[in-house]
């Protein structure tokens, strides 16, 4: 299987991309095909030593800036290095794409060009979240700034088949993020969607606050994209505050210092745990293929990001893919315009593409 990679994109260049990617097809004999200026990328393999792994270039000579918008720089620059990952995958040249580069750019280019699956209107950004109880998934995590009702029902179907397959969660608590417990609380669309949610068949557990999350009231964690990136990004920002505040405690004097190092081993554990970087890429959910995003912020693209993509081989549980594996499509009751919506579910499926599901 071959993991194409936006090797142009991300905070750090090349240089960064390059040695995730040697990274992954050493440790994991990953095929990698690296999309970018051959030059940059040939220069870095050679520094990285890549030389007898099975990672190739595919040469394109335009990048999508980080302040350019999205839909107008995919239409000029149709030489662009996300835009040809994602078209590898479209042609079958490769299997997944991974890209650390613009995400505004990175959804349009894998809705416009995978495709969205039947029954769904738009793609959602998956994320994970540690909490007291385990990871729990939350989406939509920034793919769209505004949803209707009907949509946020889509993004809990999607979420409730990747945590039952990913999390291994056999029937996973969804929950509505918002700013109250009760039935009345939130605005219009999000009064919609629970009623939704209601009389659907997932065991959901109603409106969960803010406060709430970390403490893993629930498996899956539904918003819209704006507020779910707002929570993650403060999310991100609370670690990072707290393991400055343990560093600062732990270095105050020579006693503060023994202290810890009768802690670090578990400090070590916690700090990878909230440690955003640990997770890599974020999921999208919902379209015709596999994309794993990653965070602008990362080091690089690293074997386990990598991992994943190679992993990913229908990983959202919805994926076309699985059909042939034994997928199947439920009717999931619910209102959708005095209509029903349908959600596609995975009833069953063979072990070997289980063990590629729970790889992920």
């Amino acid at each position: 299987m071959t993991v194409a990679v936006d090797a142009m994109g991300g905070d750090h260049g090349p240089a960064v991309i390059v040695e995730g990617a040697v990274l992954a097809a050493r440790e994991y004999g990953t095929e990698i095909l690296l999309v970018g200026n051959e030059t940059i990328l040939r220069k870095e393999m050679e520094r990285f030593g890549a030389d007898n792994l099975p990672i190739r270039v595919k040469h394109c000579t335009e990048v999508v800036q980080m302040e350019e918008t999205p839909s107008i720089a995919l239409r000029k620059k149709r030489d662009s290095s996300i835009r040809v990952a994602v078209e590898a995958v479209k042609e079958g040249e490769a299997q997944a794409v991974v890209s650390a580069g613009h995400t505004g750019a990175t959804l349009t280019a894998s809705t416009l060009i995978l495709r969205p699956l039947k029954g769904i209107d738009r793609p959602a950004i998956a994320t994970f979240l540690p909490t007291v109880k385990g990871l729990c998934v939350l989406l939509d995590a920034g793919a769209n700034v505004d949803c209707k009702s009907t949509q946020l029902f889509q993004f809990g179907i999607m979420g409730s088949v990747f945590a039952k397959y990913i999390l291994n969660r056999p029937n996973p608590r969804v929950g509505l993020l918002g700013i109250g417990e009760e039935e009345s609380k939130g605005n219009e669309i999000t009064r919609e969607a629970f009623q939704m949610f209601k009389q659907s068949s997932m065991n959901f557990i109603g409106n969960v606050e803010g406060k709430a999350v970390y403490r893993g009231v629930s498996d899956v964690i539904v918003c819209d994209g704006f507020l779910g990136n707002v929570a993650l990004k403060i999310s991100e920002s609370l670690a990072e505050m707290v393991e400055k505040s343990l560093r600062d405690v732990f270095s105050h004097n020579i006693f503060s210092k023994l202290g810890y190092l009768l802690v670090k081993r578990r400090f070590a554990a916690m700090k990878k745990r909230m440690d955003y970087s640990e997770y890599g890429g974020a999921p999208l959910l919902g379209i015709n293929g596999v994309c794993i995003i990653c965070h602008g912020g990362s080091i690089a693209i690293s074997a386990g990001i990598l991992k994943k993509g190679q992993r990913a081989t229908g990983s959202l549980g919805i994926k076309d893919d699985l059909v042939n594996a034994g997928a199947v499509w439920v009717n999931e009751p619910a209102f959708r315009e005095g209509n029903q919506i349908w959600g596609r579910v995975v009833a069953d499926i063979p072990d070997f593409c289980r063990e590629l599901l729970r790889a992920l």
